[in-house]
């Protein structure tokens, strides 16, 4: 309830946000008399799609730490196994260039699993779920944590935002002019009320083509997403050992081959697609057998 809470008011928060910012912008008014304002409209396309993907990448830390609760370690106090985790994680990020140590912490959850989020490089949080710590051995957190440290470094989650956020704007200006266009067609010859066309039929149309659009367009950003796991999982054999890295990935997929009424569900970072290849395409990660793959022939490139 408390995640389902945040997430609402989150989402709330951005479209007040957004709207706000769209009607003192005044590209919220591209319906005109005359048709589409297309310079308006790109305007207000622009506004919500990339304005909602930023304000999320924003407070996306915060948020995080919220709704997972998650315990944070502080660098000064830390002892035991947070302080070799705190260890883990700041000499793989000095590994890959971080000039800024990410933030550290942990979540109560059976899951294995783990995540890196935050507006930008110096501004990063990576989080590990209590599961997974009391699942794997030291090589193998080494592994995950690599791949997580690999996104920051990355930049991973500011160019994913601006991947949504285009492919928001896009689907958002095309749903609308298809949808003005067929709703003119439906409604010609008559009256047109409030200078657009087919009155409440033009805002049907538009409903139906946004949820097509972002159907479509969700495709396109999990293309990008499953690419960037792939990268991740490269860096994360850089700078944790290509090894460690393996291993980490065959643990998660023994714990994943278990059946699901004999474990917690999954939430996110590693999970094994169990579903059609039709549904694969929505997938943000790829299956563990072809990230295992690529690094052993990676590997086995590496050693001819």
């Amino acid at each position: 309830m408390k995640r389902i809470f945040l997430f609402l008011l989150t989402n709330i928060m951005v479209m007040v946000t957004i709207s706000i910012a769209a009607s003192l912008l005044g590209v919220n008014r591209y319906l005109t008399a005359h048709g589409i304002d297309y310079r308006a409209l790109m305007g207000f396309c622009l506004v919500w799609g990339m304005g909602g993907a930023f304000i999320s990448l924003w407070m996306s830390k915060f948020m995080a730490k919220m709704a997972m609760s998650i315990q944070m370690i502080d660098p000064n106090t830390a002892e035991g196994d947070q302080r070799e985790l705190l260890n883990i994680v700041y000499n793989l990020a000095q590994k890959a260039g971080l000039k800024t140590m990410p933030e550290v912490g942990i979540y109560d959850s059976a899951e294995l699993n783990a995540f890196a989020t935050g507006p930008s490089k110096s501004n990063s949080l990576a989080a590990v779920s209590s599961g997974l710590l009391q699942a794997m051995n030291h090589d193998e957190i080494e592994g995950v944590l690599g791949h997580e440290v690999t996104h920051i470094s990355n930049g991973d989650m500011v160019t994913m935002t601006l991947i949504q956020g285009v492919v928001n704007a896009f689907a958002m200006f095309l749903s609308r002019i298809i949808a003005y266009a067929v709703s003119a067609a439906m409604s010609r010859g008559e009256e047109r009320e409030g200078g657009f066309a087919g009155g409440m039929l033009y805002y049907l149309m538009t409903f139906v083509f946004d949820i097509l659009f972002t159907i479509l367009g969700s495709i396109v950003v999990a293309a990008f997403s499953r690419y960037r796991e792939y990268r991740a999982d490269s860096g994360g054999a850089e700078i944790a050992g290509r090894f460690k890295m393996i291993n980490a990935l065959k643990k998660l997929k023994e714990y994943y081959e278990v059946p699901e009424d004999e474990r917690a569900p999954a939430l996110a970072s590693f999970k094994i697609n169990h579903k059609p290849k039709f549904f694969a395409l929505f997938s943000s990660h790829p299956p563990l057998d072809d990230r295992i793959a690529r690094l052993e022939n990676e590997n086995q490139a590496v050693t001819r």
